[in-house]
């Protein structure tokens, strides 16, 4: 259940329909989950996933967003956002997955865009694919490569906008937060008629860190490393690349109310994107184009700040109470956080 279901509510800003980042408009996602072991004795256990993020359920080569990218701490090896900060666009889905998954999630979402884009490498430009990750070893094995490219096409066609799963799901499967188990989660606010969205994937923080609502984490795993979070926030709000990373640093507030203090070996990255705006791929003659943006000093700004704050926060809560226990390689098992239970 969502931690609203359980009667905890995040910050002061109203939550879309679906409270997921599918709220706002055109925003698709897709998961694949991979649970089974690798061998006869189950020593090695695939435990893992993809999830695929979508802005819009057009052509996304042909039709970009406007998109920036956040490092809070850069202990990660995402792909594409040094192109994605340069030309402030985004045009591909965007993918997670575990760490050794990246190269196998980035071909597959290459040959679903190869696909979809016979011109792309021929008589237009390359693609820019965008893949973040996190380090799911504790529970998958991870070495030996369960994620193989048709996974991440099959999460690119399953993506629909449905509120999403949450949990133990897609590329949360193996996932640690806080000693017990994490993964995908996600949240949305509304703010003066625009939705922020926003979806995790959370495997970062020792149990003795989670602080929030005055529960503790009780008997959760303590042999994991630092850990990563993957943060994408997409909003309909008209934002520039360069709004979108003033936001986006606000996501780490709602990192930091959890009880994160970004550790030296953890990959804190956002991933930001506005779905206001489809900048064309081929458009001859065009020398100039216009666009809406919202204003600096107007007091939605402060709002979207706010909702991507809480939205972050609430993400990472729902990512720990909709994932079940989580049995992984070498018969190691991470349990469900029982708010409730930890509540009283």
């Amino acid at each position: 259940m969502k931690i609203r279901e359980l009667g905890l509510t995040i910050g002061k800003l109203p939550a879309g329909k679906k409270n997921c980042i599918t709220d706002v408009e055109g925003v698709r996602v897709g998961h694949v989950t991979l649970d089974y072991p690798l061998d006869e004795e189950g020593n090695e256990y695939a435990c893992t996933g993809v999830t695929a993020i979508l802005p819009h359920g057009g052509n996304l080569f042909k039709e970009k967003v406007t998109a920036a990218s956040y490092v809070i701490n850069g202990f990660g090896k995402t792909t594409g956002l040094v192109q994605v900060n340069e030309l402030g666009v985004l045009e591909s889905p965007i993918m997670l997955t575990n760490t050794f998954g990246v190269p196998a999630a980035a071909q597959g979402t290459l040959e679903y865009m190869l696909d979809e884009n016979p011109e792309i490498g021929d008589t237009t430009g390359t693609i820019n694919v965008v893949i973040g990750e996190c380090n799911d070893s504790y529970l998958n094995s991870i070495r030996l490569f369960p994620v193989k490219p048709e996974h991440a096409i099959e999460a690119i066609k399953k993506a629909t906008t449905n509120r999403a799963e949450e949990g133990a799901v897609g590329a949360g499967k193996g996932m640690v937060c806080f000693g017990h188990k994490g993964g995908i989660g996600s949240s949305s606010r509304i703010v003066e008629g625009y939705t922020v969205g926003c979806m995790v994937l959370s495997n970062f923080g020792r149990r003795e860190e989670f602080r929030s609502f005055q529960y503790t984490s009780g008997n959760g795993i303590s042999e994991t490393s630092d850990g990563s979070i993957i943060i994408v926030l997409a909003t309909d709000a008209p934002l520039s690349d360069r709004q979108l990373l003033r936001v986006a640093k606000r996501c780490g507030i709602g990192l930091g109310r959890t009880g994160s203090h970004y550790s030296h070996g953890s990959g804190d990255i956002v991933i930001a994107l506005s779905t206001a705006h489809k900048i064309a791929h081929f458009a001859d003659g065009v020398t100039t184009e216009t666009r809406t943006q919202v204003r600096e000093d107007h007091s939605l700004m402060n709002g979207l700040f706010a909702a991507a704050a809480e939205a972050t926060e609430e993400a990472i809560l729902n990512s720990l109470s909709q994932a079940a226990s989580t049995k992984g390689r070498a018969g190691r098992v991470v349990e469900h956080l029982d708010f409730m239970k930890e509540s009283n």
